[in-house]
C-alpha cells in the first residue's frame, strides 16, 4: 500500500512539474527549454548516453554517492535528462528526474546573485561602492571600504569562513543561554529544526558581529568566501522592500517556470521528493531531510545566499537557461544581456584570479588534479559547485548547460570519493568527446 501511494504521488508530481513547465521540440519559443534529439544538436547521443552512464555508476559502485541526476543541454534542447540509484544506500526508494537536491553554494548563483544584478539593472545597485554605503553597520569595521565587486570575486581579503554554531556551544556540550530552545516563542522565532529555534536577536548581535569582526587576509589575492552571501539578504531585502524569498519567486523563479525552486522545501514539497543529506551528529543532531545542510545557512533561519536553495536539475537547467539567453526565457526580458556578460566575465584574471561575480570559472592555467571543469571547457565558462555533491556547468561558446546533482555526504561528509574518483569533470568532458566533428 505505501509503494502504491508512492507510485501515484510519483505520477502527480511528474505531471504538476513537466506538463506545461517546458516547450516541446517545436514551440515557437526559442528562449525555452525543450527536449531534443542529441544528434540534431551535433552529439553522438549513444556514446553521451553510455560514458555518462558508465562514469555515474563507477561513483555510485564506489560509494561516492547513492544516487544523482544528470542533465545536458545543447543550444537550448535538453539531450539528456536521467537519475540513477537511490536515495539513500538503503536501496528503498530510487532517483527520479523530478526529485529535489539541496543544491548547496550554487545558492550563490540562483538567489542573491540574480537578485544583485536585477537591482544593477536598474542602477540601484553599485559594484564599486564600498560596504559602508550600503550597510552603516559595517561603517567603522576593517571592511567599510570594500566593494562588492572585490567581494563578489573572492579578491577582498575575507576569511574564507566563520563555523557560527560553535559559539552556541558551552565547553559541557549544552547551549549557550540566549541563543536556543526547543520550542518556538516570540524570543525564539526562528526554525533550525523542529527542536531548535534560534534567538530573534541572534542573527544580528553574533552573526553578523563576527562577520564584522572577522580579520582579513593580508594578500589581497583570490582566496573564497561566504561571508558577503551571508551579508547579501540583508542589504537586498532593504532595496526591494520585501522577503528575499518571495521577490526570488515572482521575479524569476515563476516566470521561468521553475516550479522546484525553493528555499524551505518542506513547507511547499512533499518531503518524498526530497533527497536526504548528512546525519548531523555534531550540532543540530538529526539527519538532515528537507533541511539546509550548511550550518551558517540554517542559523539564518534557512534564507542565505551561501545556501539553502533546493530544486531539481530540469528547473536549475532553466535558470542557467535563461543566463546563456542574455536575460531572457521563454520570450520574456528579465535581465539585461550586458548585466550577465558583466557578472560572468573575469574580473581579476590579470592577478591569477579566475573568478567571475559570483560565478566559478575555469582555471586560468588548466591542471586536471584541480579542475572541477573539463579540458575542453571554454574560458567563458561559468557556474557553481556545491558542498553537497552538486555542480553546474555553462558553455556560451557551445551553447551547453551540464548538471550533476548528488547527495555524495549522505549519511556523512567525510567522504572525498566523488573528488578521488574526478566523477564530475570526467562527465564534463564526455560531453565535449560525444560531439560530432
Amino acid at each position: 500500500m505505501i509503494n502504491f501511494k508512492i507510485d501515484i504521488l510519483r505520477f502527480l508530481l511528474c505531471f504538476i512539474f513537466f506538463i506545461g513547465s517546458i516547450s516541446t521540440a517545436n514551440s515557437q519559443s526559442r528562449t525555452k527549454l525543450s527536449y531534443g534529439k542529441a544528434e540534431e544538436m551535433g552529439v553522438n547521443g549513444n556514446q553521451l548516453h553510455a560514458k555518462v552512464s558508465e562514469i555515474v555508476v563507477e561513483g555510485i559502485e564506489a560509494g561516492a554517492f547513492p544516487g544523482a541526476q544528470v542533465l545536458i543541454a545543447k543550444n537550448g534542447q535538453i539531450i539528456y535528462h536521467e537519475a540513477f540509484g537511490f536515495h539513500t544506500y538503503g536501496n528503498q526508494q530510487e532517483v527520479q528526474t523530478y526529485d529535489v537536491y539541496d543544491l548547496a553554494s550554487i545558492s550563490k548563483i540562483t538567489t542573491v546573485l540574480p537578485a544583485v544584478m536585477k537591482l544593477y539593472d536598474e542602477n540601484n545597485f553599485d559594484l564599486d561602492a564600498p560596504l559602508k554605503s550600503f550597510w552603516r553597520f559595517f561603517k567603522k569595521s576593517n571592511k567599510a571600504d570594500l566593494t562588492f565587486r572585490e567581494m563578489l570575486a573572492h579578491h577582498g581579503r575575507l576569511t574564507p569562513w566563520i563555523p557560527y554554531w560553535k559559539n552556541t556551544i558551552n565547553t559541557n556540550g549544552s547551549f549557550k543561554k540566549r541563543t536556543f530552545k526547543n520550542k518556538r516563542s516570540w524570543f525564539y522565532p526562528v526554525h533550525v529544526t523542529d527542536e531548535l529555534y534560534l534567538h530573534r536577536r541572534y542573527k544580528k548581535r553574533q552573526l553578523y558581529k563576527a562577520i564584522k569582526d572577522s580579520p582579513l587576509e593580508e594578500k589581497r589575492q583570490y582566496k573564497y568566501s561566504g561571508l558577503p552571501f551571508y551579508m547579501l539578504p540583508h542589504i537586498i531585502e532593504k532595496r526591494i522592500k520585501m522577503p528575499l524569498p518571495e521577490y526570488l519567486k515572482q521575479t524569476f523563479y515563476d516566470p521561468i517556470g521553475a516550479n522546484t525552486l525553493t528555499y524551505h522545501p518542506l513547507r511547499i514539497l512533499p518531503k518524498e521528493i526530497i533527497i536526504p543529506t548528512e546525519k548531523d551528529t555534531f550540532f543540530r543532531k538529526i539527519q538532515l531531510h528537507g533541511l539546509v545542510h550548511d550550518e551558517g545557512a540554517a542559523m539564518m533561519g534557512g534564507v542565505s545566499g551561501n545556501a539553502g536553495l533546493f530544486g531539481n536539475a530540469l528547473d536549475l537547467a532553466k535558470l542557467m537557461q535563461l543566463y546563456l539567453n542574455g536575460g531572457i526565457y521563454d520570450g520574456q526580458r528579465i535581465l539585461k544581456a550586458s548585466t550577465i556578460q558583466e557578472f560572468i566575465r573575469c574580473q581579476y584574471c590579470d592577478q591569477g584570479n579566475r573568478r567571475g561575480l559570483g560565478f566559478d570559472k575555469p582555471l586560468i592555467e588548466y591542471h586536471p588534479q584541480n579542475s572541477s571543469t573539463a579540458k575542453s571547457a571554454s574560458p567563458n565558462t561559468f557556474g557553481h559547485s556545491g558542498y553537497t555533491g552538486t555542480l553546474v556547468w555553462v558553455d556560451p561558446d557551445e551553447e551547453l548547460i551540464f548538471i550533476f546533482l548528488s547527495n555524495r555526504v549522505y549519511p556523512t561528509r567525510n567522504n572525498p570519493k566523488i573528488y578521488r574518483l574526478n566523477i564530475r569533470p570526467r562527465i564534463h568532458q564526455a560531453i565535449y568527446d560525444s560531439f560530432i566533428d
